[in-house]
């Protein structure tokens, strides 16, 4: 990943969580501005690997966030004493840090997250266009082998890269 496609992702991220509390609670704290660009900057790593279905990447997603959520929750409240948050009050949560129903949030959030790091990923990213629906024409031309075609869902899924299609692997 460039440097200039962590720092977008980074600042895509700190602007949407921020504006996202903004919204929820009606305030915000920079740290928690922070922790947004971070998120959403690991999310677009995370992401960018093609083989990610929605479900994992959510899974993955979640995982990340609540680990990150807690590391910050401990600086800024446990031991700064911001008191930022406290999750004391909801059910099944560590040390008022994090808890189950916020990671619930966060496996649900994720969803929009991974639309806006794909559509970074093809604004900022590869040049890579994929194509489903490749004809026979198309196939014979591009000489795409036969490892493109899906004979579940009988349609060819390739890429161009470099001005050339290629199968998906």
């Amino acid at each position: 990943m460039k440097l200039s496609q962590f720092i977008f992702s980074f600042l895509m991220g700190y602007f949407c969580y921020s504006l996202i509390e903004i919204v929820m609670r009606g305030y915000t704290h920079w740290t928690m501005s922070l922790t947004g660009g971070l998120v959403l900057a690991v999310l677009y790593a995370v992401n960018r690997c093609r083989t990610m279905t929605l479900i994992r990447s959510c899974a993955v997603g979640t995982l990340l966030i609540t680990a990150i959520e807690f590391a910050v929750g401990v600086f800024d409240n446990m031991i700064m004493h911001w008191n930022v948050w406290d999750y004391s009050d909801m059910p099944l949560n560590l040390l008022g840090q994090i808890c189950i129903p916020f990671s619930c949030f966060w496996f649900l959030l994720c969803i929009p997250a991974r639309l806006l790091c794909r559509h970074m990923d093809r604004r900022l990213g590869r040049t890579v266009k994929y194509k489903k629906g490749c004809s026979d024409s198309l196939r014979t031309a591009f000489m795409i082998n036969s490892s493109c075609w899906d004979p579940r869902q009988r349609n060819y899924y390739c890429f161009l890269y470099n001005n050339r299609w290629v199968p998906v692997t």
